[in-house]
């Protein structure tokens, strides 16, 4: 990868990927919104974790679901923003067109992963940030295992979503295929069934996806209770080594 006026490129596109609200709303703000929303407006949740071993039986509720908005937080991106934009550059012929200047493609996709890592990173500490000062969660008892987790995640994550967008041939098209591993890849996080409560069998499943794993590996690293959660992390390296080589093999840039 050529990076000569790669600053100036990831600046600009940065500047154009800020004025699209939805990029905007869904990888910034959504997770937050979440957190928040279910954790001022459900009382369960507001209410401490009597069954939990301490220090967390008097921790709220709404800290076992954390970890699982934090993962929330990495699909959305993964699946929802980065395969579209991809596929939208290609779809208007954006990929050709900078394979005839200095500017070579490869470019253009590098600067838009930087721009959904940081986007990650704002979302995730916003809702950290704001679980803590407003919801009273927390911190994390074991960051290094959160955050080595978060990293496992993020590359499998945005490698399945580069996968999606290497053969869409448009945005519509990688928006529709993101959103059909999105939806259940939530449900098997703990979205919709918070994973204290989640069913065995829900749980085994989650185990071998990589939303699921990020979530369960998030959870066992949040509340440190549980030893280092090596079945999670060990799914997550093989989903990246098995879709990130396919991904790249398979990106079509034309």
């Amino acid at each position: 990868m050529r990076s000569r006026g790669f600053g100036t490129l990831l600046g600009t596109e940065l500047k154009v990927w800020l004025r699209e609200p939805s990029a905007v709303f869904f990888a910034l703000i959504f997770p937050s919104v979440l957190l928040l929303g279910l954790g001022l407006a459900i009382p369960g949740f507001q209410e401490p974790m009597i069954d939990a071993p301490p220090p967390w039986n008097e921790a709220p509720g709404i800290t076992s679901y954390l970890p699982t908005v934090i993962a929330l937080a990495v699909g959305t991106i993964a699946l929802t923003t980065m395969p579209v934009q991809f596929a939208t550059f290609r779809e208007k012929g954006i990929l050709k067109r900078l394979a005839t200047t200095p500017m070579p493609p490869q470019n253009l996709i590098g600067a838009h992963m930087v721009i959904n890592v940081l986007a990650l990173i704002v979302s995730a500490s916003a809702a950290v940030v704001g679980g803590m000062l407003i919801l009273g969660v927390p911190f994390a008892a074991d960051p290094l295992i959160v955050l080595l987790v978060l990293v496992l995640s993020t590359t499998a994550m945005f490698s399945l979503g580069l996968l999606v967008a290497a053969r869409a041939e448009k945005g519509t098209t990688a928006s529709g295929l993101g959103m059909l591993i999105y939806f259940p890849s939530l449900m098997f996080s703990g979205v919709w069934v918070p994973l204290p409560i989640m069913p065995d069998w829900m749980e085994q499943i989650g185990l071998y996806l990589p939303l699921g794993a990020a979530a369960q590996g998030l959870t066992i690293g949040w509340f440190g209770n549980e030893g280092f959660p090596l079945a999670q992390v060990l799914v997550l390296v093989a989903w990246t080594a098995v879709l990130f080589p396919l991904g790249v093999r398979l990106f079509r840039w034309t």
